[in-house]
């Protein structure tokens, strides 16, 4: 198990090249997280949801994802609720005081899932969440140490030294965590580092003094991650590609979810994605505007609102810029959205953008599942998936976005495709598609990205960069 000193020090990504290394060695691997806080999620086979970071690392390890990877997913609806997914189903929206009051009594569920992963692979790679230093949470704790214990599943530490203060960090959990938690720390590694790692030499052998742990290696700064799909909404303060060509704002609305859908998008070349933060207006230049998915529509209209950004939004659009809407984003290009009973985080009513002849209710049972069809303009196929609230309704749906495989229709096709709505994620990572939608606003662009097999090569390079830094045989023979 891999926990961290704190969060974003880069454990998803380590898991996922830990599952690649194993997979290459012939050791049938899964990746597992107890618990995990995210809106960006992935659809399983079996129509449930989990982190999209356990979708990834079950890539890496060559096996289809499944909710037993991530038994308990929390996804943010607002600054102190969100909705709980217990073995891939919405069980409730939950108050974050109640949820941490009664956590403890999902460590059964747990268990239950990891058990089911250890019958059927040879290792399971297990990512903590947060850090094991956070005490005033230990009680009840099903995360970090309180699965570790009960799992019996040794723990590596992992400290990231970019963020500077990693012998305080790591030294410092050791000081503040009970002893039986300590025990089950059979070493650590030190992320992300820049430069020569003989220069941190001495800082491992203080570390190893003080703490009685040893290293298992300084992983170096490895740009091949940059290339992976990002969990967590943190990296997006640091998204500005700074590219000439053609210009696409993002606005980071405040429950922004599965913005993953944009990384093909970030890996064309010509191609300057700029996620635009509060404050700011949505750039004249732009060439499109991507309205992503949210975890509660009415929450983002009306932050959209108020940043004034639907004004952006419009006069982009009549003055010729392209308009795109995913699942949330789809809904908020209609005239109207209700949530009567609050299914979508917030409960009301709110005028939408009116680009689209459609009303949307949050109604009926959560939709969760992959899909694959053909757009309807010019049969480009497509592979997504399928995670929302809602059903939408009205004029606009009778020229679809896309037919699915399954003969339904999905989205909306408008202003010679100036306009496009669609409930599902991942449709930019379908290469045909991607570029003709970017040579509507290039006439001749040609690309030759094929994303899919970039993400492949991105793992195997990691998983070349972890074998050269870690001592890999020592990792797997701590498993038990």
């Amino acid at each position: 198990m891999l926990q961290g000193t704190g969060s974003d020090v880069g454990k998803s990504v380590l898991v996922a090249g830990l599952c690649r290394i194993a997979r290459r060695r012939g050791i049938p691997v899964a990746p597992f997280k107890p618990q995990n806080m995210s809106n960006n999620a992935a659809a399983c086979a079996q129509r449930g949801e989990i982190g999209r970071a356990q979708a990834l690392q079950a890539r890496a390890a060559g096996i289809a994802p499944t909710t037993d990877m991530n038994p308990v997913l929390l996804k943010p609806e607002g600054d102190r609720r969100a909705q709980l997914v217990v073995n891939g189903a919405v069980v409730e929206s939950a108050e974050a005081a109640g949820y941490m009051a009664r956590r403890g009594s999902l460590l059964p569920d747990v268990l239950a899932a990891f058990e089911r992963l250890r019958a059927r692979h040879g290792l399971i790679i297990v990512e903590g969440a947060g850090s094991p230093a956070e005490v005033n949470l230990r009680r009840g704790d099903i995360a970090n140490m309180g699965f570790a214990r009960a799992a019996d599943v040794p723990v590596i530490l992992v400290g990231d030294i970019d963020r500077g203060g990693v012998i305080a960090s790591l030294v410092g959990t050791k000081a503040v965590i009970d002893a039986g938690d300590a025990a089950m720390i059979a070493g650590f590694a030190i992320n992300r580092f820049r430069g020569d790692p003989a220069l941190f030499d001495d800082g491992v052998r203080f570390i190893e003094d003080r703490c009685g742990w040893r290293c298992f290696g300084v992983v170096p700064w490895l740009r091949s991650a940059r290339a992976l799909p990002a969990e967590d909404a943190v990296v997006l303060d640091h998204a500005a590609a700074g590219r000439d060509g053609i210009v696409i704002a993002v606005p980071m609305l405040s429950r922004i979810s599965n913005f993953d859908d944009l990384d093909p998008l970030r890996a064309e070349a010509d191609v300057d994605v700029r996620f635009i933060p509060p404050g700011r207006p949505i750039p004249r230049e732009a060439d499109a505007i991507i309205l992503a998915g949210t975890k509660s529509t009415l929450t983002d209209i009306a932050m959209m609102r108020a940043e004034g950004w639907d004004h952006d939004i419009l006069a982009a659009y009549r003055t010729g810029a392209h308009i795109v809407g995913l699942c949330g984003g789809f809904q908020m290009l209609g005239t109207r959205v209700t949530d009567p009973d609050g299914r979508d985080g917030t409960g009301g009513t709110a005028d939408a953008l009116g680009l689209l002849a459609m009303e949307t209710a949050m109604s009926g049972a959560k939709i969760v599942r992959p899909v694959s069809g053909r757009t309807t303009a010019h049969g480009d196929a497509l592979t997504g998936y399928e995670i929302h609230t809602g059903r939408s309704s009205g004029p606009a749906l009778s020229n679809p976005f896309c037919v699915l495989n399954d003969g339904t229709q999905d989205g909306a096709f408008a202003a010679e495709g100036r306009i496009i709505g669609t409930y599902l994620h991942g449709v930019f990572a379908s290469d045909a598609f991607r570029a003709r939608w970017l040579s509507g606003m290039r006439e001749g662009r040609v690309s030759a990205l094929d994303y899919e097999a970039g993400v492949d090569r991105a793992l195997d390079m990691l998983a070349d960069g972890l074998e050269a830094a870690l001592d890999i045989d020592a990792l797997f023979a701590l498993a038990r």
